[in-house]
């Protein structure tokens, strides 16, 4: 979809020709714009009770009098004079959802309110658009044809032209690459093994000109990565350690590094997994695919900063020579680990990938990974878990999400904690008691992590959604996107 910045006429909206307006209007009434003759006819709506002005409510208008596009929806926002982005999301995803079956050729987005639409709101609103006329349909060819929209125009004026402009493109990067993770996520776990994530970073390395390297099991049994192997040996679909890498930064620049847990499906091993749900395990890989997201948004944007993706891939399956209830395994870093969960299997394989990142000599580290049930139980499906002994890491990685709703919340990682993985027969457990789950997972992973600045997302929770609804999300790569843009500056 081609997105671009239009200006109104003097007549204003009612001047716009387009197969659709959608028009995003405060719920204030005083806040609307003034002397537009659209603001009548709506008057009337919300006089008749077909438009309440309440955020979400939505109208749909077919000829509009007095208006030249061809079909409005008007979609009401926040209760402030000039919406925040959050409003702005939400009420172009209501919007879109009456039409997002219908195709067009030009669809114009405006703000009914008396100032600007803002960057943020702006950038926003473009991505709530691409996402919601998301479709899935690489294993569904019953499915409808996917929807296009050919132009998305955004209406402003002289002076926020070059705001917007920039938000845009920012916009389309970004949903780009989380449409990316949604359909890597989405796919089956026959459709995208290991091999199969190891040709899509293949892939996106020739698309924008990235360093790939994949490492099979050979290499990582010389590397001593043992926590990985012992998670991989159960299935016969070979491991692949993934590194992709974008230098947009003088060499000497330390990178930022991207760890994604790739278990593209988990049955829970030997210490299996009930049946009901288990399907939704295909989406063990969200952090993988959030990585391939993240690379797919920089490489669009191309900042001025250096970024390392490693992705350990595996499927962690039952079988005669997976790992047992008890096994003790040397990682990469020559700790030893006593498996008493082979469930638990997420943070053994990221251990390894962990130690594997200190040949960088990295600005800071961030994995993402489905790793715990309990940091659903702890934050829902609104937040994700953020964990970091770095307190300037932490509150950038927090504040990234927020400016791109797609927020974290940061969890505590107290020495107390570390008490619960004590074993009697290696450095440590891969588990603890089930209080406080979420945290002593990310001790586990802090074990590994004393080189660098380190942080720690646990997406369990956001990564997919279930019900009539399942399917990826594509989080969190707005907030990633959103922190390593920062960092470049």
């Amino acid at each position: 979809m081609d997105v671009r910045i239009l200006q109104a006429g003097p007549e204003g909206l009612c001047s716009i020709q387009a197969d659709l307006l959608l028009l995003l209007l405060p719920a204030r009434r005083e806040a609307w714009a003034e002397g537009q003759g659209w603001t009548d006819l709506l008057d009337e709506a919300v006089a008749a009770g077909d438009l309440p002005l309440k955020a979400g409510r939505t109208l749909y208008l077919h000829r509009p009098a007095g208006m030249k596009a061809a079909r409005c929806v008007v979609g009401v926002a926040g209760d402030e004079a000039q919406s925040t982005a959050r409003d702005a999301a939400r009420a172009v995803a209501s919007a879109v959802a009456v039409v997002k079956q219908q195709g067009f050729a030009k669809v114009v987005l405006a703000w009914g309110g008396q100032e600007d639409l803002s960057d943020d709101a702006a950038h926003a609103a473009v991505v709530a658009v691409e996402s919601a006329l998301y479709s899935y349909r690489l294993t569904k060819p019953s499915a409808a044809a996917v929807v296009e929209w050919k132009e998305l125009a955004l209406l402003g004026n002289k002076a926020n032209t070059a705001g917007l402009r920039a938000a845009t493109r920012r916009a389309q990067a970004v949903a780009a690459g989380v449409n990316l993770a949604r359909d890597c996520a989405n796919r089956p776990g026959n459709h995208f093994t290991p091999t199969h994530l190891a040709d899509e970073a293949r892939q996106l390395a020739r698309d924008f000109g990235f360093k790939v390297e994949v490492l099979d099991r050979k290499a990582v049994e010389k590397l001593g990565m043992g926590a990985f192997l012992a998670v991989a040996k159960g299935s016969d679909e070979p491991l692949q350690f993934i590194v992709l890498q974008y230098q947009g930064a003088a060499k000497k620049v330390a990178p930022r590094v991207l760890v994604g847990k790739g278990i593209t499906f988990d049955s829970g091993g030997i210490s299996l997994k009930p049946a009901a749900e288990m399907d939704e395990m295909k989406y063990d890989m969200g952090g993988a695919a959030s990585v391939l997201g993240v690379f797919r948004a920089i490489g669009e944007l191309q900042p001025k900063l250096n970024l390392i993706g490693l992705i350990p891939a595996c499927e962690n399956l039952p079988s005669g020579r997976a790992t047992k209830p008890g096994d003790v395994v040397t990682s990469m870093s020559g700790q030893t680990i006593e498996v008493l969960n082979t469930d638990a299997e997420g943070r053994l394989i990221l251990c390894d990938a962990l130690t594997y990142a200190e040949r960088f000599k990295p600005a800071a580290v961030v994995d993402i990974a489905t790793l715990t049930g309990a940091c659903v139980i702890a934050l829902g499906h609104q937040r994700a878990g953020l964990f970091s002994p770095d307190d300037t890491l932490a509150i950038a990685l927090q504040e990234a999400g927020d400016r791109a709703l797609d927020p974290a919340w940061r969890l505590p990682l107290d020495d107390e904690y570390d008490e619960a993985l004590k074993s009697n027969f290696a450095d440590m457990a891969n588990v603890g008691s089930r209080a406080g789950g979420v945290v002593t997972a990310a001790m586990f992973l802090k074990r590994y992590t004393k080189a660098y600045r380190w942080a720690h997302l646990d997406i369990a929770g956001v990564a997919w959604k279930s019900g009539a609804a399942k399917g990826a999300t594509g989080r969190p790569v707005a907030l990633l996107t959103q922190w390593l843009l920062g960092e470049a500056g």
